[in-house]
């Protein structure tokens, strides 16, 4: 089982573990680099992203990335008691530049006392052999993480929502990656359109068998002016219900190995441009709800891990 202050969870808690590894409290702060995305440079974003592509707009405002660091360690610092930070590249697609660029990118926003970490978001075809290189080389003073959006282990819904990579691509980058002191990370959305219940847990079962570090398990959110929200509004499309949602991950992860590092159990966005649905803007209620129904279960992450 793991324990957090006398709180039993039934999975892997990521910010319990940054605790325990690096003897205080340690939070992300999250960058904005003006990174694009090649769907969005080719006119074909994913159907469920809009135009901040979980961006700050920070990088549009001329904010650089030292400036964000320090604000963000600062506001940390002030709210949460934050000791440590990781440098966290969130928006699109954290790779999407030659290596010479990314290395500049990212030093800049290194060097700072309290820094322990170093997380970079990208997608699968954004990455080759010279990029991993140089990310690895962070290894050796950083706790580095790469973070590939997976979304579903299921071309078809990848297709049906314009990610333009395939699970095999998502398959290759993680290989690509293993053994360089890289952290992997895979993100997936609960509740895509068209997705079975028996899609769900087979992108489970195929996340369980690629030997990764983290997890972020993300309901699909209706975010307005996207390509979703046209076809949520005219009807096409529904979204889960939170004690749906809550069982599904549950079922998720009940199926992938203990060590696996659970980051996130739902994604967040700001009430203005949310559509739907309304019931996830509680983030905490629904966290405190995926764990009490893994309590009554009587179980709890890796339970059902087969390999």
């Amino acid at each position: 089982m793991f324990f957090m202050d006398n709180q039993q969870f039934r999975y892997n808690n990521f910010h319990n573990f940054l605790r325990k590894k690096f003897s205080g409290k340690v939070y992300k702060v999250s960058l904005d680099a003006g990174f694009s995305c090649p769907n969005r440079e080719h006119g074909m974003p994913c159907t469920y992203c809009d135009e901040a592509g979980s961006g700050t707009g920070a990088s549009k405002k001329g904010v650089s990335i030292r400036e964000q660091m320090l604000l963000g360690m600062r506001e940390y610092r002030k709210r949460y008691k934050a000791e440590k930070f990781i440098a966290y590249f969130q928006s699109y697609s954290n790779t999407n530049l030659p290596v010479w660029e990314l290395k500049n990118i990212y030093d800049q926003a290194l060097g700072f006392e309290d820094i322990v970490g170093l997380s970079i978001g990208t997608r699968p075809d954004c990455v080759d052999e010279e990029k991993i290189r140089l990310i690895s080389n962070y290894c050796s003073d950083y706790y580095v993480w790469i973070e590939y959006g997976l979304q579903s282990a299921n071309n078809e819904t990848l297709k049906r929502i314009n990610r333009g990579h395939t699970f095999e691509q998502l398959a290759q980058a993680v290989e690509m990656t293993k053994n360089k002191g890289i952290n992997i990370c895979l993100h997936v959305i609960i509740g895509l359109p068209g997705e079975t219940y028996d899609d769900v847990m087979r992108t489970a079962d195929e996340v369980a068998k690629l030997g990764i570090d983290g997890i972020k398990i993300h309901l699909l959110h209706i975010i307005k002016n996207t390509p979703l929200e046209k076809d949520y509004l005219s009807g096409k499309i529904k979204v889960l219900d939170q004690q749906t949602y809550v069982s599904m991950v549950c079922d998720f992860l009940e199926k992938i190995p203990k060590n696996i590092l659970v980051q996130r159990l739902t994604g967040e966005r700001r009430k203005d441009i949310l559509t739907a649905p309304d019931w996830c803007l509680n983030k905490a209620v629904v966290i405190r709800s995926i764990n009490d129904e893994l309590i009554r279960r009587g179980s709890h992450q890796g339970i059902k891990y087969n390999f």
